[in-house]
């Protein structure tokens, strides 16, 4: 089985001195058409072809084998021949002689490859092409296999690594990669570096911007003017991470390289976010204990906003599945470690912004009816949670996720929210005086009822009871609350009520 990040198989390729080195093939490398570098091109395959015009079919780095059937006679074909492939970013040409065709390398060609830069290998009588493709299959081979034990014993080493911080595993990813690594936020300061450059040259930092104004899980190089490439990428596992990791190095990064930084990044991402969890949660914790902090400003120094937003959510239909009922799951889709699992199931979430609605459509997706409520002061969070129940109460009616603000715009805003709330808490105060004392669960029927439009078959389900529990338990808060029910004012009165207070 193929591991997600391991190297894909068209991208292994091997340089082109493996296959002039091969003495079973005995290729004679012309001399004057091999510039500086040339045998450390990468191949990707050999394909013989005696087209007029291959160049069209050709995707880059073949070894093209040609016995010259139809290379043109005239000299100025032969050099558009050789220009053509030169210009499809084939690694070489491979000219085998054939007494019935070619006794001799042509001269044309020669002085062509020369021209244009593009290694020309003679193939002797004796060696069929056969036998060079068959070469190039088994050396792709063993790199492709050389490369996933490499990546294989990279990724064993790089999690060993995360378990001693960032730190130690951007060293670990350094060493594997041959080079310096940074991670870097929005700001482009380093979280964790190692021999990595300060300040960032300015085209790592142009790259960096750039990135970050992309889409998607996406990489980026660049070549230094001061001379080495570089490699960045975000961190896992958000494609839009704040976060970034580059890489630098004097070589260029091929297919397993990149495979690596992907395992790093990944790891760099989840120990980054796990460490930053930490060590706010725990501030957070030590300084209400101490009595140094006071639980506004903690709400707000864990939720990244002064007015956060409450999340809830209750069991859809089968309700979620055993991964989406873990913390860490609910943790990764809402982006806040500030998550309570409830028996229910249900829960609760303190995010900054919080996920739209294209987000919590993919809760729902995965068992979770969930509602988004209004931005709050961070001292006002426990009142929301009064709000979070109504929402609640109407995605139910609705079967679909609720975002505050669904209803007429400003609503909210011509109430003054502590008036709203005594007036709740005067109204439904006998019932709620009942259920403390005799635990009826008046204030949860109503609420139940009232979210049903008054159906008694939909708000028994919802309740877990018998219908005719349903008509006693409402005809009993009709007494003590000494209304009428049928009465579409004093419905929506108690329907506030039971929105305002918690």
């Amino acid at each position: 089985m193929t591991h997600p990040l391991d190297l894909p198989a068209a991208e292994v390729t091997i340089p082109l001195r493996v296959v002039t080195g091969n003495p079973e093939l005995a290729l004679d490398v012309v001399g004057e058409t091999a510039r500086p570098g040339a045998l450390d091109a990468p191949v990707r395959w050999a394909h013989v072809s005696e087209l007029g015009d291959p160049a069209p079919y050709l995707l880059g780095a073949e070894l093209l084998l040609t016995a010259g059937v139809n290379l043109p006679s005239d000299s100025r074909d032969v050099d558009r021949y050789v220009r053509r492939l030169a210009e499809s970013g084939i690694t070489a040409l491979g000219f085998g002689i054939t007494p019935s065709v070619h006794e001799t390398l042509p001269e044309p060609l020669r002085r062509s490859c020369a021209r244009h830069g593009l290694p020309l290998l003679v193939v002797p009588v004796r060696t069929p092409f056969l036998a060079i493709s068959r070469a190039v299959s088994v050396a792709l081979t063993e790199a492709g296999q050389r490369e996933q034990r490499r990546i294989s014993a990279a990724r064993e080493a790089l999690t060993r690594a995360a378990g001693d911080g960032l730190g130690e595993l951007a060293g670990a990813l350094a060493a594997r990669l041959g080079g310096w690594v940074a991670m870097v936020g929005a700001d482009d300061v380093a979280a964790a570096a190692h021999d990595a450059p300060s300040p960032l040259p300015e085209e790592v930092r142009e790259l960096l911007a750039t990135l970050r104004a992309g889409t998607g899980i996406r990489s980026a190089t660049t070549e230094l003017a001061t001379g080495g490439y570089v490699v960045a990428q975000p961190v896992y596992p958000q494609a839009t991470a704040s976060h970034l990791v580059v890489c630098g190095r004097d070589s260029r990064f091929d297919g397993a390289d990149r495979a690596i930084l992907a395992v790093g990044a990944a790891l760099l991402g989840l120990v980054g976010r796990s460490g930053s969890d930490t060590a706010a949660l725990g501030a957070a914790a030590t300084g209400l204990l101490l009595g140094q902090a006071a639980p506004d400003a903690v709400a707000a120094t864990l939720a990244g906003t002064d007015r956060p937003r409450l999340v809830a959510g209750i069991a859809h239909r089968r309700g979620p599945d055993e991964v989406a009922l873990r913390y860490d799951w609910l943790r990764a889709r809402l982006d806040t470690p500030l998550v309570q699992v409830l028996p229910g199931p249900r829960f609760l979430a303190i995010v900054d912004d919080g996920p739209g609605r294209a987000g919590l459509e993919e809760l729902r997706e995965h068992g979770w009816l969930a509602v988004r409520g209004s931005a709050v002061a961070a001292g006002r969070l426990p009142a929301a949670v009064a709000e979070a129940g109504a929402l609640l109460d109407r995605a139910r009616v609705l079967g679909r996720p609720v975002l505050a603000g669904d209803g007429p715009a400003g609503f909210d805003a011509v109430l003054d929210p502590g008036a709203a709330r005594a007036f709740a808490e005067r109204a439904l105060a006998p019932l709620a005086e009942l259920d403390r004392a005799q635990g009826r669960e008046l204030v949860v029927t109503l609420r139940t009822w009232l979210a049903c439009h008054g159906g008694w078959d939909r708000a028994a389900a919802g309740l877990g009871v018998h219908r005719n529990s349903v008509r006693h338990r409402i005809g009993q808060i009709e007494r003590v609350l000494g209304v009428d029910l049928a009465d579409p004012e004093v419905r929506m009165r108690l329907w506030f009520a039971l929105r305002w207070v918690g």
